[in-house]
């Protein structure tokens, strides 16, 4: 099964195994994250049952000030899942902030070709 998901997903079976282990590993200590493949194949942790990444729920985190039942009641969501996040994010904080400086250089880019176009039409 390992050497047939590999050639799905175009990895080495070694490095499939390897990414599995690791992902398991995290999840077992971290039972609210489970880890989703987004829109570029990228897997990034997430919180259970929800759409939002974990660097979505601690930029809202900080933007509320750091606080869990702000970030939790603008969320909806109830503060066990922002203090599963946090916890996840305690653990892997580079990480996370490197995903989510990529998220934000991706939408500053994809910004940046929409005026672009805005501009060649005026």
């Amino acid at each position: 099964m390992l050497d047939a998901r590999a050639v799905e997903l175009a990895e080495s079976g070694n490095g499939l195994a390897q990414r599995l282990l690791d992902e398991g590993l995290r999840t077992d200590r971290h039972p609210l994250i489970r880890f989703r493949s987004g829109a570029a194949g990228a897997r990034r942790p997430a919180l259970v049952g929800r759409r939002l990444y974990v660097w979505q729920v601690i930029a809202t985190l900080r933007d509320s000030g750091n606080s869990i039942e702000a970030a939790a009641e603008f969320l909806d969501l109830p503060e066990s899942h922002v203090r599963a996040c946090l916890s996840y994010y305690a653990d892997f904080k580079e990480e996370i902030d490197s995903e989510a400086r990529d998220e934000r250089d991706f939408a500053e880019r994809e910004e940046a070709r929409w005026r672009r176009e805005q501009e060649a039409l005026a």
